[in-house]
């Protein structure tokens, strides 16, 4: 195109799309991303550099993370997100842990000192030895928390048939009571290692996908309405509250392995769960999920309506929240072929909602909704809104930041892949598909494999072209070995 200066790859060279906004090519930022599947290797200089000597003489391991995302050795910064999954949380609570308090719980930070690969020698506590040492941080805190989570996960899982108590450990000996005598015992820190179960449950999905975390998830359910019945009123509240939380994320599972019917039992089950322990909000918020499952069944309608009955209900929804349910009134209105300057309206109503103070929010409900997931909201409406190219540009600068987790990317490329066909550029549309369809089968994506269907079927008048050929065909071997080997997947 005359005017536009033409850009290259600043690794191998090769020509850039007008679309692509960042420095790599696909194949390229393919690499980058097969390279963080798992903590990089490094070498011993690495840890040599002041910033990490730095960051380990603080005896802080929030320090130690960020050094470690941040180092020149990487080329380019880690994502936070990335990271996290790596080291069993959320993005959300890494950041905590890189801006708070120095964490001091010896199980956590032996686990993510060996995930790292970090020096037993530079470290300022013992990790466990192979032959069997216990571990000993120089505060002398001490606990067998990460022991404790497995049994009373397996716990979950086998509908509370007792694993064997270790010796000595009080936390679990507490939970045993709670479970047998759940009126007497059952209190909030039971309820908090429940809430600690979610959330691993919810990492795992974001680095592994849905069938990593469903079967906890669904004990961790069941757990709830075993026991809850049991249990004094007022930890009930707080025991549904979170069984409310989990219910919706079991919703969410279901639908990312397109099963909307169980999909929907479970958001139903989240509703009545929030309603009985006065949630108001998660009410609002599960009216918001189904829009979006309404959305990914192109149904307009149902779509728009459940987004306004969500935006008008009874309840006063966290600042995120609020923003995300008005961009997903603009993507109905989009849907059902309102002019372009309504759903701009709505989108600039989003946008300035975004700058209101909600830092005091509920975390298990906006910590997936932040300024990368308000621009690939926007973008999605501008492709509804018949404008593939200024939704390309918005896709592809999110992907090329690298700040999503393994199973979000490979969602949004196969969105990518499809505005980029709508704007007939049908080999840079299959060369992103072909990255999303890796991702798709690596977490076991339906809703992925959905998008790229549709992406296939707007890539047909190119079928004879190299690229639109391969995607295809790699989703054609997919299905076929899916059909040889049916997943077992649980249902409600």
């Amino acid at each position: 195109m005359a005017g536009v200066t033409q850009r290259y790859c600043s690794r191998c060279g090769s020509r850039l799309n007008r679309y692509n906004t960042g420095s790599f090519c696909a194949s390229c930022e393919g690499t980058f991303r097969d390279n963080l599947r798992q903590p990089p290797d490094v070498p011993p200089s690495f840890w040599q550099a002041d910033l990490m000597r730095d960051a380990l003489a603080t005896w802080h391991m929030g320090r130690v993370i960020f050094a470690f995302r941040t180092h020149p050795h990487h080329a380019r910064s880690l994502p936070q997100e990335r990271v996290a999954s790596w080291l069993g949380l959320t993005q959300a609570q890494l950041s905590r842990v890189e801006k708070g308090p120095a964490p001091e719980q010896l199980s956590k930070l032996t686990r993510w000192a060996e995930t790292l690969q970090i020096p037993a020698d530079l470290l300022w506590f013992k990790v466990p030895s192979r032959g069997g040492d216990e571990p000993a941080i120089r505060s002398d805190h001490q606990d067998s928390e990460g022991e404790a989570d497995l049994q009373l996960a397996r716990w979950l899982m086998t509908d509370g048939m007792k694993p064997r108590i270790p010796a000595g450990d009080s936390r679990f000996e507490h939970a045993a009571l709670a479970f047998e005598d759940a009126y007497r015992y059952f209190d909030g820190s039971i309820v908090e290692f429940f809430a600690d179960t979610l959330m691993r449950c919810k990492a795992d999905d974001r680095a592994q996908g849905p069938a990593a975390a469903l079967s906890l998830t669904l004990g961790l359910l069941g757990a709830i309405r075993q026991h809850g019945k049991d249990v004094r009123p007022n930890v009930r509240r707080s025991l549904l509250s979170l069984g409310a939380d989990g219910a919706e994320f079991c919703g969410w599972l279901y639908r990312d392995m397109r099963r909307p019917t169980p999909a929907g039992y479970w958001y139903d089950r989240a509703v009545d769960m929030a309603q009985e322990a006065g949630n108001l909000p998660m009410q609002g918020y599960v009216l918001l999920r189904k829009s979006q499952m309404a959305y990914e069944e192109r149904d307009g309608v149902r779509m728009l309506t459940l987004a306004q009955a969500a935006h008008q209900g009874p309840w006063q929804l966290p600042v995120k929240v609020r923003a995300e349910v008005i961009q997903q009134e603009a993507r109905g209105l989009a849907m059902l072929g309102e002019s372009l300057s309504v759903v701009e309206r709505k989108l600039d109503d989003a946008t300035a909602i975004l700058t209101e103070d909600g830092s005091d929010e509920n975390d298990s409900l906006t910590a997936g909704y932040n300024e990368q997931t308000h621009l690939l909201r926007t973008a999605s409406c501008y492709v509804e809104a018949g404008k593939p190219a200024r939704a390309a540009e918005l896709y592809g600068g999110v992907l090329t930041a690298g700040h999503l987790s393994g199973r979000d990317e490979g969602y949004f490329r196969a969105r990518h892949a499809g505005a980029l066909a709508l704007c007939g550029e049908p080999d840079q549309a299959a060369d992103e598909g072909l990255l999303a369809m890796a991702c798709a089968v690596e977490t076991q994506s339906g809703r992925t494999k959905r998008e790229l269907s549709r992406v296939v079927d707007s890539l047909s008048r190119w079928h004879s072209r190299p690229g639109p050929r391969a995607l295809l065909g790699a989703l054609s071997e997919d299905a076929a070995t899916s059909r040889r080997s049916p997943s077992s997947v649980l249902s409600p």
